[in-house]
């Protein structure tokens, strides 16, 4: 593509269980497009179950990328994926393919579309010392060291935010500024001739929370265990992102006994709606949708959808 070139880039967004990659699958097929993952755990090998990538069947019928492409000992962050989407999405363009960003992680899709801070990379030494330094270390004690490094960032993260306090540490320790000095500074775009055009799935609350309870008891008998006794068995730390996924947290006590299944599944459960909830709320505050569509993604919906893409014009064109 030249320097200047619009090309288009298509976003299939909304809460987990409404339905997205079937959607992004579809459009894969009848527009000749790439599905690139833009969901922070389907990046992970680790859990495919759990995380409800797609099926091999699935990724058999359409280019499919960013799925499983890291270990659960690794750290992805929006920067990260960011520069691997911008990759994938470029290798997309150069195929002739129309790229199709699929996922309901809003960070990264802000991410995307509006640009990131001019933050440099954080060494991994950095990021893996300071959080080996850190590990036996509580809260109240966290926030403190927090405090007395970067005054600012520790006036807006609560002690109890073990995740958020880490990521202002290693980014003072690796530049020196505080985190707030850099989310100030005005984003760079990495996209910049992109054409984004966005698909919303927003269904109706209460019919998503069943169907996301059903799909829970479906991974459990898929084989969801397996999986995260196989990530137990790493022994990774637990403030790594993967350890963060859904159903993880509950799991893992159950294999320690602390739970029985059944209890263990209502709170995975519990957990999943409540992170459902904070997604439509931010997608209904933070995304300006091109088409919104308030039902879970079915067949039935196609002419209207494809009907889209085409009065849009959203076919890569070489």
């Amino acid at each position: 593509m030249s320097d200047n070139a619009q090309f288009p880039v298509v976003i299939v967004a909304g809460p987990t269980g409404s339905g997205k990659s079937a959607l992004a699958l579809a459009l894969a097929e009848k527009f000749s497009g790439t599905v690139i993952n833009a969901d922070s755990m389907q990046v992970y090998r680790d859990l495919r179950i759990l995380t409800a990538r797609p099926s091999d069947e699935d990724e058999a019928r359409a280019p499919h990328r960013l799925y499983g492409v890291l270990g659960a000992a690794e750290h992805c962050s929006a920067a990260r994926w960011c520069g691997m989407a911008v990759d994938a999405v470029e290798e997309a363009c150069a195929a002739g393919r129309l790229p199709i960003l699929c996922g309901g992680t809003g960070l990264y899709l802000k991410a995307l579309t509006e640009g990131l801070s001019p933050m440099p990379a954080i060494p991994e030494t950095t990021r893996s010392d300071l959080r080996r330094r850190y590990s036996d270390v509580d809260g109240a004690d966290l926030h403190q060291a927090l405090a007395t490094a970067d005054p600012q960032s520790a006036a807006s993260i609560p002690p109890t935010d073990r995740q958020r306090m880490l990521r202002a540490l290693e980014v003072w320790e690796a530049t020196g500024r505080s985190l707030q000095d850099w989310q100030a500074l005005p984003p760079e775009p990495v996209l910049p001739h992109a054409d984004f055009q966005t698909i919303l799935l927003l269904p109706p609350r209460q019919p998503l929370y069943d169907a996301c309870d059903d799909r829970l008891q479906g991974m459990i008998a898929a084989g969801a265990l397996d999986e995260v006794r196989a990530l137990k068995a790493l022994e990774l730390d637990p403030d790594l992102p993967a350890m963060k996924a859904l159903g993880v947290d509950a799991m893992m006590r159950h294999l320690d006994g602390l739970l029985d299944l059944d209890t263990a599944v209502a709170a995975a459960q519990q957990a999943t709606r409540r992170y459902v909830k904070r997604q439509f709320t931010w997608f209904t505050r933070q995304i300006i949708a091109e088409l919104e569509v308030k039902e879970k993604y079915s067949k039935k919906l196609e002419d209207r959808i494809f009907s889209f893409i085409l009065k849009k014009g959203l076919t890569y064109q070489t």
